[in-house]
């Protein structure tokens, strides 16, 4: 809406600088916004016209002025600025067709079509089956999740895939650790979830690594060569490799213990995607994909793409791209990351024949998929052209960064619990429970907003850190606030319906206070920044938007009546004014994981 009256100005304003200038043929003007509100809403800079016209652009605005004014033109007030030609738009005279234009098509305000026909598959999460997800794979799931959203809203169809990382040395060291100190208990013997129980072998194992090494030095220390070679032959990484070969060699006992300990992680995985509204429409499993790779790579060494090291490795020359070479089987046969990576590519066109591939992956990953993708050209697939790394920072606690190894990071589940557990008092302690239809499904709801909101309001490109204090609060940039203004005008609308309060007869004429317009700004804008969010992959778009919304109507509410206006008329205004903000906020929530509430 307020870009159809920014294009209508400019085809004016074009139109009559044709006259100006005495010529058909002008370059098209630039649309830029001012500095300040009250240099208007809208700003076109004339330089670039000053050459032709032989005139300082501040003398073509003027002229401009005066043309325009003399004939039919958009409303607005015109305010020249230097060598702009500035507009304060006419937004209380859009506000009736922004009102139908908002209402009218509800949960689809914002939504285009600019993607439509396109398919996108979109890659994130890939957990590995050696450890529960922590607060690293938090920020890859909600911005997986968002960025799918705001690509579908943009009419895109997407293809949500997970990559389930459940093969590799890293998956044996549990497995290991478990076979060595576990004793046969399992999640119902300790009641503990299959992710954590698997989990802390994982730790386990690298304790016990480090007590092997500090024998390994002891025994140098004490100058028993013997005794050095025994154990550096069965230090616990060593006999991880070993299992790793013993598992794609398919031996028994191996492939059991697999089974087992993968079904304890996948159980809770699942149920933590479930308590995080997390969900994916398609699983591949690296236990599968790896042997696509280890073909393709075999096939490529066979066409001369690849080739076998002295060693028996097989690797690629990666000069071509300004790095030196990468290593694609071991020289024991056994595959690496990027081989499964290869084959799960391939796999995946072949499933799903997508415009183009989207892989959510942390910053440290560029040099993987940079490799990547080049290996995929050179293997003759076009469509690698169009796969894409959405690269993300790193999240960190206030004490520093988090290590897997060491059991110091942020468990998902426990971090959500206690997210809850601050909602939850926050309620009690306002004497709010009475307000909220259940206690602990609302506090649910705050505590995804609060870790949705705090993840998404940084540009995924950009280091974090997490605070679960600040990202709780109920006042500030937080979800909870957002939260909070979408309750609070529902309030205002229930109080209308006692009043019997209706918008059937609204006037934009009678809203002229800063905050009513800024709104009605705000508002119109929404679709744009739905679409400018796609073409960024960025969330952070849409976060920072809801927060302007949300604390432009507190200030306008703050200062004046709605159900209560001074005239009837005003007060039908201005809640249909309330209505708009909060379909704009319900429509924004849905893309960034933030549940509506009712009251709170």
């Amino acid at each position: 809406m307020l870009n159809e009256l920014k294009n209508e100005w400019k085809e004016t304003l074009e139109s009559h600088l044709k006259k100006i200038l005495n010529s058909e043929e002008i370059s098209p003007l630039t649309m830029t916004e001012p500095p300040k509100s009250e240099l208007g809403d809208v700003a076109f800079p004339l330089f670039q016209y000053a050459k032709v016209a032989r005139k300082a652009p501040q003398a073509i605005a003027e002229a401009l002025k005066e043309s325009v004014e003399a004939s039919a033109h958009p409303e607005g007030e015109i305010i020249l600025a230097g060598g702009y030609f500035n507009v304060k738009l006419s937004l209380s005279a859009m506000f009736s067709s922004l009102y139908e234009s908002v209402m009218g098509n509800g949960d689809d305000y914002g939504k285009n079509d600019s993607l439509k026909g396109k398919k996108i598959m979109l890659e994130f999460s890939c957990p590995n089956t050696n450890k529960p997800l922590h607060l690293g794979h938090m920020r890859n799931d909600s911005l997986g999740e968002s960025v799918a959203n705001i690509l579908k809203a943009n009419g895109a169809e997407v293809m949500k895939v997970n990559l389930i990382n459940n093969r590799g040395v890293h998956i044996c060291k549990s497995m290991l650790a478990y076979r060595e100190f576990g004793n046969g208990e399992t999640p119902e013997s300790t009641g503990e979830k299959g992710d954590h129980l698997v989990g802390r072998y994982y730790v386990r194992f690298a304790t016990w690594a480090k007590e092997w090494d500090a024998m390994i030095a002891k025994a140098k220390e004490s100058g028993d060569e013997e005794e050095v070679r025994r154990l550096e032959e069965s230090h616990p990484d060593k006999r991880a490799q070993a299992m790793l070969k013993d598992w794609e060699d398919g031996k028994s006992d191996v492939i059991e213990l697999w089974n087992l300990m993968n079904r304890w992680t996948l159980d809770g995985l699942f149920e933590s995607y479930r308590n995080m509204g997390i969900s994916f429409d398609c699983f591949y499993y690296e236990s599968e994909t790896y042997k696509y790779g280890k073909s393709e790579v075999l096939k490529g060494l066979e066409e001369g793409v690849f080739y076998r090291e002295a060693d028996g490795s097989v690797q690629i020359d990666l000069s071509e791209i300004g790095l030196d070479k990468k290593v694609l089987l071991r020289k024991d046969g056994t595959t690496i990351y990027i081989t499964q990576d290869i084959g799960t590519a391939i796999r995946r066109h072949d499933d799903y024949p997508f415009d183009s591939l989207i892989y959510v992956v942390g910053s440290e990953q560029a040099y993987h998929f940079k490799v990547l993708f080049y290996i995929l050209k050179k293997l003759g697939y076009a469509w690698a052209d169009e796969l894409y790394h959405l690269s993300y920072g790193m999240v960190n606690l206030p004490e520093g960064k988090m290590k897997s190894r060491e059991g110091t990071v942020v468990d998902a589940d426990d971090l959500l619990s206690e997210l809850e557990s601050l909602a939850k008092e926050e309620i009690i302690s306002k004497n709010r429970e009475s307000l909220v239809e259940d206690v602990d499904q609302t506090a649910h709801s705050i505590a995804l907003a609060a870790l949705n909101y705090y993840l998404l309001q940084v540009s995924p490109g950009r280091d974090m850190i997490f605070d679960p204090k600040k990202s709780i609060s109920f006042n500030g940039n937080t979800g909870p606030y957002l939260e909070y203004m979408g309750a609070r005008i529902s309030s205002i609308l229930r109080k209308a319906e006692d009043e019997n309060l209706e918008c059937d007869a609204i006037d934009g004429s009678l809203l002229d206070k800063e905050d009513e317009l800024t709104l009605i700004k705000l508002i119109s804008d929404y679709p744009s920044v739905v679409a400018k969010a796609a073409e960024g992959f960025d969330p952070s778009v849409i976060a920072a938007y809801l927060y302007s919304v949300a604390k432009t109507f507190s200030h306008y509410y703050h200062d004046n009546q709605i159900v209560k206006a001074e005239t009837r008329e005003l007060s039908k205004t201005r809640l249909a004014l309330a209505k708009m903000v909060l379909t704009v906020l319900r429509n924004g929530f849905s893309l960034i994981g933030i549940p509506f509430l009712k009251s709170m």
